[in-house]
């Protein structure tokens, strides 16, 4: 794609947010260098809001923040800019606000006394001079009147509603935020609500079903899960726990006050709480401590067809499913002594119908509970193994460990919203 010839002059005359969310962002050769990820608002005492600012994703899911003065032309799947992008991650301060991050599903109230409305999307003009402002909200009513009907769409004024800024006591729904999120990776959603203020963070966690909740928790760093959980309900917050992996769940809980920490496995189904208090009494950088008690574990009776089906699980990470471990009864951890394992690519090799036991690894290193991070790191690149089973003295199996439970441990507690290096000291932090 290449730029407009007078994109220096060729700008939108209204543009609304949603629409412009996820458009590709291109330099003035053409190249594409990310995509829209939020519009960057400064809400002012008096008068509409001014747009300052684009934040970008660019590629390694990295967020830069692009003023409004680079923005070149916006059309209708494409931004241009003049190729000047900071390359600092992009970092909200207190007196902006995001449109699709913190402005979306807020409720107001008509000027006209008429009812409350909710905002749905946020359109923006360039004024004479060059300055982004909030012209139009697209609502919808949330109240029902004598003239109009609720969920009756309308297009507004700025100055025909009540500010925007934020009430204390108001509750705002996620709704229409989490639809933009619907298609993304757990990991994606968490960068997401890394970014956003932890009132709005806990709002739009609230809404989501627990499965995808317990998901996204297991991808954010501590401070981020632990803000979230405790601004759940008890209940919700044991349910949510009850459906993260045990070794997630014990790394989240061990975060919390001793009390908090306590009530929340009295709420949780007693099966999970075993599994989490069993986990707690290791300490965090031993294999204990990092193990899952959930691998994939059949007796060797069981076909290399039933293996596969256990290994597809949804809820099976595949550094898990990578290896199937065959064991004595009982087959739930603590099990009966461990016999060896089987990798995924024997179980794709044999008859469906050929028994797991028949093709047992039977040298699969193991290691023990009280082992240090190290051991288990040397041996799964020793091995080029992605999970490792934790044995007792009695050589029954008690969890497994996989690479990506090292790799969290051994990364800085801050890397999920780390920056990389900057190497242009000279690039401007100046937001309009």
């Amino acid at each position: 794609m290449s730029a407009p010839s007078n994109a220096s002059t060729r700008l939108s005359a209204r543009v609304f947010v949603g629409r412009l969310a996820g458009t590709d962002v291109f330099e003035p050769l053409g190249d594409k260098v990310g995509r829209v990820h939020d519009v960057v608002l400064i809400l002012q005492p008096t008068g509409a809001p001014r747009a300052v600012g684009l934040v970008v994703e660019v590629p390694g899911k990295r967020r830069l923040f692009l003023p409004l003065t680079r923005v070149t032309s916006i059309e209708a799947g494409a931004v241009f800019t003049t190729g000047l992008l900071n390359i600092r991650r992009f970092e909200k301060r207190a007196a902006e606000t995001l449109v699709l991050g913190q402005l979306l599903d807020r409720t107001l109230t008509l000027a006209d006394g008429s009812g409350e409305v909710r905002v749905e999307d946020v359109a923006l003009e360039q004024q004479r001079n060059r300055d982004w402002r909030v012209s139009k909200l697209y609502v919808r009513r949330t109240t029902s009147g004598r003239l109009f009907r609720r969920g009756e769409s309308l297009l507004v004024g700025y100055d025909e509603v009540t500010s925007l800024e934020p009430r204390a006591a108001q509750a705002q729904s996620a709704s229409t935020f989490l639809a933009t999120l619907e298609d993304l990776k757990p990991a994606d959603v968490a960068d997401v609500l890394h970014d956003l203020p932890d009132d709005r963070r806990v709002e739009v966690a609230a809404e989501l079903p627990d499965e995808r909740l317990a998901d996204i928790l297991e991808e954010l760093g501590d401070d981020d899960r632990v803000v979230i959980l405790s601004g759940l309900t008890s209940e919700r917050a044991a349910d949510v726990l009850d459906a993260m992996q045990p070794d997630d769940a014990a790394d989240l809980i061990a975060e919390l006050p001793n009390e908090q920490a306590a009530e929340l496995l009295e709420l949780m189904e007693p099966e999970e709480a075993e599994d989490v208090r069993r986990l707690l009494a290791y300490d965090e950088h031993t294999a204990g401590g990092m193990m899952t008690t959930e691998p994939l574990i059949l007796g060797p009776e069981a076909t290399a067809a039933t293996a596969l089906a256990h290994a597809r699980r949804q809820d099976v990470t595949p550094a898990l499913a990578a290896m199937v471990f065959v064991a004595r009864p009982p087959l739930e951890t603590p099990t009966g002594k461990l016999l060896g394992g089987v990798h995924l690519q024997m179980l794709l090799r044999q008859p469906p119908h050929e028994s797991i036991g028949t093709m047992l690894d039977k040298d699969i290193p193991a290691v023990g509970p009280e082992d240090p991070i190290g051991k288990v790191t040397r041996l799964l690149a020793t091995y080029n193994l992605t999970v490792l089973p934790v044995v007792d003295a009695e050589k029954r199996l008690l969890g497994a460990v996989t690479v990506d439970d090292v790799l969290d441990h051994l990364l800085p507690e801050d890397w999920r919203g780390a920056d990389d290096e900057v190497t242009d000291a000279q690039m401007s932090q100046n937001r309009g």
